[in-house]
């Protein structure tokens, strides 16, 4: 065979492979993502949309040196301190150098670290303050006075409740990270209805934290318990990349309990660890009970309800869906209790570290995009974060809002 020849059946070889189109991920799925804002001052985590389309953000001080104010309100595309600058400005500061090592601020009357908001059926704001701060050394402990959960009226941005939490509710190592409200009035003595509190605390002392909104007493429920823990030896990865802590040293991804949500109704909690792919849940009536044996009898109903990848945060919309993060497939999930199946519902290439979603009476699911994976202490110090960090939204599928609806009654 003349080389000649060999080199034109080569070449055409060569031509057709390329001409052939190659099956790939393509790398979307579901209704497009709308933009909402996009921060390029300080770092976010949650936020909420009121009734009314008020969006409220907060912004921890989990790095040190990092905000002005912890919580805030986006107004004409600006975001702006919430209610006023003063309430987020703690006298002396956010850290207190009396003490040795620092401690975090004890100003009751301050915001200190928020960690979360959230708006409940009365369509009034809550804001979750872990009373935790950064410091050069790490997040320093909290003094009574910080952790604290603040109830505000959204008409004329006043506060109409406080619960101050000690440390047999939330020790000084504890950190305060999500919340969820049911004001069923069947729930507690006081027919104010009950908080529930993710307490994904970095030293490994984790609990559900149940608060009676009208006596302001908060017990720790399933303190420890595996579901509630990091997976051992867990190594998440994200857009190709390993993610290890490594401030100091090298060690396991390890974050404990995290994202909760209600059921639309009430009876369950589902919760999950972000140190984990799997979800959970227990019918709140167990986490509610402070009879003598309540702690065995509530460890003995946790459902292992399978893996749904790895998320942050977790909501539900009036279809009782339950929607979170997948951050190793750069989607959004939608768990369906009934049936028990987990299907992705959204799904773009700019997602790797959903933290927040929030379901809006307008029927969208709204999310943040924050890039917490790419912070310094998970790659030696390095910060990898590019702004904006983002928020986005999507339609809901059929038809779901909000949970609006009284619960149980």
């Amino acid at each position: 065979m003349k080389p000649s020849f060999v080199i034109s059946l080569t070449l055409c070889s060569i031509s057709a492979a390329v001409g052939q189109e190659i099956l790939s991920d393509p790398g979307t799925l579901g209704p497009a993502l709308e933009t909402i804002h996009l921060f390029y001052d300080q770092w976010l985590t949650g936020f909420t949309v009121s009734a009314s389309g008020h969006i409220f953000v907060n912004y921890p001080p989990v790095f040190p040196n990092s905000i002005n104010f912890t919580v805030g309100e986006i107004v004409n595309g600006r975001e702006v301190p919430y209610p006023n600058l003063e309430i987020n400005t703690p006298p002396g500061g956010r850290l207190n150098y009396s003490t040795n090592p620092p401690t975090s601020s004890n100003s009751e009357d301050h915001l200190i670290g928020v960690i979360s908001v959230i708006t409940d059926t009365e369509d009034r704001l809550w804001i979750l303050d872990s009373g935790r701060v950064a410091s050069t050394e790490g997040l320093a402990e909290t003094a009574y006075g910080g952790p604290k959960l603040i109830g505000m009226h959204l008409t004329h941005n006043t506060i109409f409740k406080k619960i101050l939490f000690d440390q047999t509710a939330v020790p000084a190592d504890g950190y305060l990270n999500d919340v969820r409200i049911d004001l069923n009035p069947a729930l507690t003595p006081s027919g104010q209805g009950v908080a529930y509190i993710s307490d994904n605390s970095p030293e490994g002392r984790t609990a559900i934290v149940v608060v009676d909104l009208g006596s302001g007493a908060a017990s720790r429920k399933l303190v420890g318990d595996p579901s509630i823990s990091s997976h051992p030896g867990f190594v998440p990865f994200i857009w190709g990349e390993a993610v290890y802590s490594n401030s100091s040293s090298i060690s396991h991804f390890s974050v404990g309990v995290d994202g909760i949500a209600l059921s639309a109704d009430g009876s369950t909690l589902y919760y999950c660890p972000a140190g984990g792919r799997s979800l959970y849940g227990i019918e709140t009536k167990y986490l509610l009970d402070n009879s003598h044996n309540s702690d065995v009898l509530s460890r003995s109903q946790i459902q292992v309800l399978g893996d749904k990848g790895l998320s942050d945060g977790l909501e539900t919309d009036s279809n009782n869906n339950i929607y979170g993060g997948n951050m190793e497939d750069n989607s959004i999930i939608k768990f369906n209790p009934k049936t028990g199946l987990v299907q992705p519902f959204v799904r773009d290439p700019r997602l790797s570290w959903t933290d927040t979603l929030s379901v809006a009476t307008d029927g969208y699911l709204y999310f943040t995009e924050n890039q917490l994976w790419r912070a310094p202490i998970y790659w030696g110090g390095i910060d990898r974060r590019v702004k904006p960090y983002a928020m986005f939204r999507v339609k809901l599928p059929d038809g779901g809002v909000k949970v609006s609806r009284p619960r149980r009654e």
